[in-house]
């Protein structure tokens, strides 16, 4: 019989969709007030991988990611996906003129993968709380992000792919450091 080990700690991540500079702006200061400081940031980068969030959320999309230092435990991930979607219903109001202004993406970087939160179930999701699933989006192999068959389109450029590294870089050193303040 397996013994139970201690999950690896993770850097949280969340990738923001929205056509709105300044819905983008309100929705970065609540995330750093929700999660605390961020320290690494990306884009905007043009979204036009799809059409599919067009009808609520307008055009001219464009993703944001911004990471954080402090380190979360993997199974905190259902939680942080039901309060970023609470986020998400606070910035709805009328100065935008659609329904979502800001699309909210939570997950995590580990020295191994890059995993989603999300609300949808499919084949490759696991359930990780009630109405709550959570996706490797991305595998660390040979030096970098490789996608999966089911990896969405705009995390397969290599933009995006380069920030996660990033991210991923920075947790390494700050488990080597915390390994070497533990001896």
């Amino acid at each position: 019989m397996g013994l139970p080990h201690r999950t690896e700690p993770a850097r949280l991540i969340v990738g923001a969709l929205t056509a709105f500079p300044d819905a983008w702006a309100a929705a970065r200061e609540r995330l750093r007030d929700i999660f605390g400081e961020i320290d690494l940031e990306a884009g905007p980068f043009d979204f036009s991988f799809t059409g599919y969030y067009r009808d609520e959320m307008g055009e001219g999309l464009r993703r944001h990611f911004v990471s954080f230092p402090e380190l979360i435990d993997q199974a905190d991930i259902a939680g942080i996906k039901r309060r970023t979607n609470e986020l998400e219903a606070e910035l709805i109001r009328p100065q935008w003129p659609v329904r979502r202004p800001v699309n909210l993406d939570p997950g995590y970087v580990t020295l191994g993968k890059l995993v989603l939160g999300t609300t949808k179930d499919q084949a490759h999701r696991i359930a990780v709380g009630p109405d709550m699933y959570a996706e490797v989006t991305l595998r660390f192999v040979g030096g970098a992000f490789v996608p999966n068959e089911w990896t969405y389109a705009d995390y397969r450029s290599e933009p995006y792919r380069r920030f996660f590294l990033e991210v991923r870089e920075a947790l390494h050193r700050r488990l080597r450091s915390r390994d070497i303040g533990e001896q």
